[in-house]
């Protein structure tokens, strides 16, 4: 599985959302299930998935799909 396939695949996984919801549109709160509990949990997945630890300040700053690409790849990740 490429990495945008598991990056995608843990928004889907964490939300409960359909692949359709994905896209630059999607930033916390934008959907119900974006809210903090939901927010840790995304977290959670996605440092399970690539075997990252993410600093708080990337935690806080990960506001949006769009913005995860560039948060995440801070860590060695290619999209």
């Amino acid at each position: 599985m490429k990495n945008k396939q598991k990056y995608d695949q843990a928004f889907i996984e964490s939300f409960s959302i359909d692949e359709s919801k994905l896209g630059d549109n999607l930033e916390y709160n934008t959907i119900p299930e974006w809210d903090s509990v939901g927010h840790m949990g995304l977290i959670a997945e996605l440092e399970e998935v690539f075997d990252i630890l993410m600093e708080m300040d990337d935690i806080i700053d990960f506001s949006s799909y769009k913005k995860g690409f560039e948060l995440i790849a801070k860590y060695g990740v290619e999209f």
